[in-house]
């Protein structure tokens, strides 16, 4: 396999505020706590998160128009997958939303422009939308990532970004369910080019996985999961070709990224989402509730 592509400079170390609680630097570490303070439109007080107690709740039937899967926490209440989710577990460790287990077909995503960014079956033209073929990962997006559209990423063609969170392929063995909040570490990233438009994917294996030990790099994967990155990349790249679109195309020589790079990226998408919640650009559609 090509040499992955490394970050031209050390991945962002600067660590900003999550929903008023900040991250705590010990040690050359950081650490963040276990919850996390936030407030809602609506609420009188400030609630305190915690991740770990968050549980999907559906309502309406699966493979329906209406059909919504909330995150609530413990006191039942909603919370936002998007927005409210703290993006750092502490130790290099993220918090992932699965959205598509693996080996299902149904389209799911958050929708963006929803109050409380539940989880849905994407549309078009008023039809439920499915994959031609299971997607053989758990998918989904990082909490508190976001897209720019107005931004050109000059290593990548001067591609702008989907307007929308960063994915994330799950490449553990577990197939999760759908508002699963896990914890991951990052090991690459693709750069797929989607209509002219810069669709990241960052590779990651939940930390409860068996050999999540043994993988902390790009080379890792391909040692432990031999092929799963050519078959992550050619899954992406070819999946809309039965519907008579043209194939995906990937920057960055068509490689995966280092993990140094993967979180280059990810510090970068999580300083355009707070951006994009203090307001200094505009949300146009996009639901910051």
């Amino acid at each position: 396999m090509a040499t992955a592509v490394t970050a031209s400079a050390t991945a962002a170390t600067r660590f900003t505020r999550l929903s008023g609680v900040g991250l705590l630097r010990r040690g050359g570490r950081c650490r963040l706590p276990t919850a996390v303070r936030f407030q809602r439109p609506g609420l009188t007080t400030t609630a305190l998160l915690r991740p770990t107690e968050l549980k999907p709740k559906d309502l309406g039937q699966p493979e329906t128009l209406d059909y919504r899967v909330f995150l609530v926490d413990g006191a039942g209440r909603k919370v936002s997958p998007w927005h409210d989710v703290p993006l750092r577990a502490g130790d290099g460790v993220f918090h992932f939303i699965v959205e598509i287990p693996k080996e299902s077909s149904a389209k799911m995503e958050v929708a963006t422009d929803e109050a409380f960014t539940p989880i849905k079956q994407d549309t078009k033209k008023g039809n439920l939308r499915y994959y031609p073929y299971n997607i053989n990962w758990n998918y989904g997006l990082l909490p508190q990532t976001w897209e720019d559209p107005t931004a050109a990423n000059a290593d990548v063609e001067g591609a702008l970004g989907d307007n929308d969170p960063v994915d994330v392929v799950e490449i553990g063995e577990r197939r999760a369910n759908i508002g699963d909040v896990l914890r991951v570490k990052p090991l690459a990233a693709l750069a797929m080019i989607d209509e002219g438009e810069l669709d990241w994917k960052i590779v990651a294996i939940s930390m409860d996985d068996p050999k999540a030990s043994l993988v902390n790099d790009v080379d890792d994967v391909e040692k432990h999961f031999p092929g799963t990155l050519t078959a992550i990349r050619d899954w992406f790249r070819d999946y809309k070709i039965p519907d008579g679109k043209p194939a995906n195309r990937f920057g960055l020589g068509n490689k995966p990224t280092s993990k140094e790079y993967a979180l280059k990226v990810i510090q970068e998408t999580n300083e355009s989402w707070e951006k994009l919640v203090k307001r200094n650009i505009p949300a146009g559609e996009l639901s910051l509730a």
